[in-house]
């Protein structure tokens, strides 16, 4: 079996880049011999990571040529259908949803995020794209009625971030905080986003009072050079010493860094994710509806949104201090996590059932025109 994977690969988004691991993963445990070929911004970088076939996103004469010869398509994993972000997220993954319909394919949506798709046209290409494919699976009640909402009529099925199957077990990583033997630690994820709160400067203000309470504060950037700027920002506008995570660490070893801190206060949601699954408590800060629903589901706190003025550096404060003495909250954490990584098994079931269901009625129909 031949199975062609398209999602926000090769750009060195630790989020997306553990979806594409945790889908690998979770193939190639119940198919050993499954070939998988990734669309990818860095192919070369795709393979040796990997070790699977990837080729570049960009080249349509190839991927055209991939999908006619492959058994089935999976989109996803992340936010690919949204428009909040860009223009040509939902042109792009919907036209290579269209190419493999074209070629007679089986099309499994893997636990996408929908949303927000604010454009009249770009919700009239989801409702038209999204009601010819085979299976859609999407991973909160969100983003199911939104689908709802635009004239999706195919059935959609909840299931956990793929991520959430993905087992915990620190690695070795070659950068760690200079911090005193003993000396607890707090990491943040942070990332720019356009809004008039002074949210950083919020956090920033937070991250003192933690300094000042005994916990050193680490910064993980998720998305390269862009989380990579918004750390810095944060960490120039605080008035005590913080510690830098280099961005190119590897989602293993960004949830190690993580894992073994006492507390994320986390914009992220692979960073929650990263948390969860360590069994970190964590503080979110919502500017998306999915990050209110994983702060939910995993009855965490929500410090608040980037674009509101309810909260303050107090509030955030407190609700972290609140987490670091409550060890039921731990105990909550990991009962909620053990659930989610039950339920995440099911998704790649359902993924092969659907493309290998396809793919034996082809071969049926050979054997009878042979």
């Amino acid at each position: 079996m031949h199975v062609v994977i398209s999602g926000y690969y090769g750009f060195d988004n630790t989020g997306d880049e553990a979806i594409l691991v945790a889908i690998i993963q979770a193939l190639k445990k119940r198919k050993a011999d499954i070939k998988i070929t990734v669309l990818s911004h860095q192919p070369e970088k795709t393979r040796n990571a990997y070790g699977v076939h990837a080729i570049s996103r960009w080249k349509i004469h190839k991927i055209c040529r991939l999908l006619k010869k492959a058994d089935g398509l999976i989109s996803g994993g992340g936010s690919l259908l949204q428009d909040k972000t860009g223009p040509k997220s939902i042109p792009y993954y919907t036209a290579i949803i269209r190419m493999a319909k074209h070629y007679r394919k089986p099309v499994f949506i893997y636990a996408q995020g929908i949303g927000p798709i604010d454009r009249k046209l770009n919700q009239w290409i989801v409702k038209r794209i999204l009601n010819k494919v085979d299976s859609i699976t999407v991973r909160d009640s969100f983003s199911k009625e939104l689908l709802e909402q635009v004239g999706v009529k195919k059935e959609k099925t909840i299931v956990p971030d793929p991520v959430l199957a993905l087992q915990y077990e620190p690695v070795s990583c070659d950068w760690q905080p200079d911090l005193p033997d003993g000396q607890p630690y707090i990491t943040v994820s942070v990332r720019n986003w356009e809004t008039d709160k002074p949210y950083k400067r919020k956090i920033a203000a937070s991250l003192d009072l933690l300094a000042q309470a005994g916990y050193a504060i680490v910064f993980v950037p998720m998305h390269g050079e862009q989380d990579e700027q918004a750390s810095q920002e944060t960490a120039a506008m605080m008035k005590e010493e913080s510690f830098m995570a280099p961005g190119d660490l590897s989602p293993e070893e960004k949830v190690t860094v993580i894992g073994e801190s006492k507390l994320l206060i986390g914009m992220r949601l692979h960073a929650l994710i990263f948390s969860a699954i360590s069994y970190t408590p964590f503080v979110a800060i919502s500017y998306d509806p999915k990050i209110t629903s994983f702060a939910a589901m995993c009855d965490q706190p929500l410090a608040g949104s980037v674009d509101s003025n309810d909260w303050n550096e107090q509030t955030l404060f407190d609700m972290a201090i609140h987490s670091l003495q409550d060890r039921h909250r731990s105990f909550v954490l990991n009962k909620a996590v053990r659930k989610f990584q039950q339920e995440a098994q099911q998704t790649p079931d359902l993924a092969l059932e659907v493309i290998q269901h396809r793919a034996l009625a082809k071969k049926k129909k050979r054997r009878r025109n042979a």
